[in-house]
């Protein structure tokens, strides 16, 4: 029995949720929520990869994260598809972690995994919430689902918020580090490498919120503020 999570982050594969939304995961422990990553691919074949050496840069990079649950579903890396039968092992997994926050890749990208994925959570979050049904578990509907940004396409988002993680900036591009084989094996470490350009972004939305460093978020739907005492400054 798995106990609920407050967040849960669908990333297509190892090491995008770090990228992605790492310091939104840090911020959320820090402030007490369950916060869980469920990735759909292993990420392999990879040039300098393994799917044992995936699950071992995986494992160090959780630790650092504090996740509460990690898991991996093991769908096809490179050729993703929103088949039935991975629509249902997600909503499985919404059904059994029963998460009030999802965080999903954006649906506009230039990997084919990420824009199958972003398909795949959304009819995965209606299914979930299935009565007559053979999945386990009992029905669930996440109350809300946000979109993060990859690196994939060179967009300029228009987030419905940015959160600051100017505090865990640090543990954020450790935890990225951990991918030894997607950012330093057979790569040339001269600027700007990738890591610098994930750090450059960050403090990019930062600047955008007054802020050190930040991590913006997408909305399909309003986003609702119990009065306005966070807007300005007040707890």
């Amino acid at each position: 029995m798995i106990e609920p999570l407050d967040v849960l982050v669908i990333a297509p594969h190892p090491d995008d949720a770090e990228i992605s939304v790492g310091g939104t995961i840090l911020v959320s422990r820090r402030q007490g929520l369950r916060v869980g990553v469920v990735e759909l691919t292993d990420g392999e074949p990879t040039p300098f990869g393994s799917p044992e050496i995936r699950a071992r840069e995986t494992a160090a990079s959780t630790e650092i994260l504090g996740l509460d649950w990690r898991h991996n579903l093991g769908l096809p890396n490179r050729s993703l598809e929103h088949t039935l039968e991975a629509r249902r092992a997600l909503a499985t997994v919404f059904r059994q972690t029963r998460p009030k926050l999802l965080l999903a890749p954006y649906w506009e990208d230039a990997h084919p995994d990420h824009v199958v994925a972003t398909q795949l959570i959304d009819a995965a979050r209606f299914w979930s919430k299935l009565s007559r049904t053979d999945m386990p578990g009992e029905p669930w509907h996440p109350p809300r689902i946000l979109y993060y940004w990859s690196i994939h396409l060179r967009i300029h988002p228009q987030p419905a918020c940015v959160i600051d993680i100017s505090d865990v900036i640090e543990e954020k591009m450790a935890a990225i580090r951990c991918y030894e084989s997607q950012f330093f094996a057979g790569r040339p470490q001269t600027f700007p490498t990738p890591l610098d350009d994930i750090r450059d972004r960050a403090r990019y939305w930062g600047w955008s919120i007054g802020a050190a460093f930040g991590e913006p978020l997408g909305s399909r739907e309003q986003l609702p503020l119990d009065g306005l005492r966070s807007l300005v400054g007040k707890p």
